[in-house]
């Protein structure tokens, strides 16, 4: 059976962990060396027993501890070729025989469980997300994107559990602290997606399957997890969904580890 834990979310680091039987991968490393090991902790894991490394893209939310743990436990990491370019002086010095490319808009198996990978919004050199399968079971991961597209529709469509960007409420947004030009980054379609525009998402790509849907990567300024749970919640009843019955929102946290659950 495949597992899961979104090990930490929001503006201020990113880490995802997803296990099998076989495989133990985390996705991104976007907090200290320390506090990925006490988040671990949490969920009764250890670092040292991960497999492998996948990274989404080179933005320090998400990359901040690979370097460090890495090197300390020995850990192969996987990115596609723009993303390795762009982290060259961020991470530090990484051993060759952990380096390995994983190309955008492809499938790569890690011992029963198939990933795959596509690419997403993002003001980044090439970012990415990832799709696990396993056993029949379908985990969509998709976070830092300005607008989701058809394409990344399909991609992540009828998935029995969805990680899914909720990053901001777009009027306390607009009458934030932030400056002009930030706000304008964030709204553009290279930013990230907002409580509204991900309800509207997920109505298109939740299906029969569907069971649990995470908000994730919201914003500490711009956001609440009550506000985007019931934004959320609310346009998704509007189109005709049953929440609660057919599937349940759950909250996620930039310190906070959700429970390792099944898919």
């Amino acid at each position: 059976m495949m597992r899961f834990s979104v090990l930490a979310s929001g503006s201020t680091g990113n880490a995802f962990y997803v296990e099998t039987e076989t495989e133990r991968l985390l996705v991104d490393a976007g907090l200290s060396g320390k506090q990925l090991e006490q988040l671990f902790q949490q969920i009764g894991r250890h670092l040292k027993d991960v497999t492998a490394i996948l990274v989404t893209h080179e933005h320090s939310d998400h990359i901040k501890g690979l370097g460090v743990i890495a090197r300390k436990y020995q850990l192969p990491i996987y990115a596609n070729e723009k993303t390795w370019k762009a982290m060259e002086g961020l991470v530090g010095e990484i051993p060759t025989d952990q380096k390995f490319v994983f190309p955008t808009g492809s499938i790569r198996s890690f011992r029963g469980i198939d990933v795959e990978s596509f690419g997403v919004s993002h003001d980044a050199a090439e970012p990415m997300f990832y799709v696990f399968h396993h056993e029949g079971k379908k985990l969509a991961l998709m976070t830092d994107t300005g607008y989701v597209s058809e394409r990344m529709k399909r991609t992540i469509e009828h998935a029995d559990v969805f990680v899914f960007e909720s990053n901001h409420d777009v009027e306390m947004l607009r009458m934030g602290p932030y400056p002009w030009s930030i706000k304008r980054r964030i709204l553009s379609d290279v930013g990230h997606v907002s409580n509204e525009d991900a309800a509207l998402a997920l109505a298109d790509v939740i299906g029969e399957r569907t069971k649990r849907i995470y908000l994730a990567h919201l914003s500490q300024d711009n956001n609440m997890k009550e506000l985007a749970r019931m934004t959320v919640e609310q346009l998704l009843v509007n189109r005709g969904f049953s929440v609660g019955e057919q599937f349940v929102l759950y909250d996620t946290d930039p310190k906070i580890p959700t429970d390792l659950a099944y898919v």
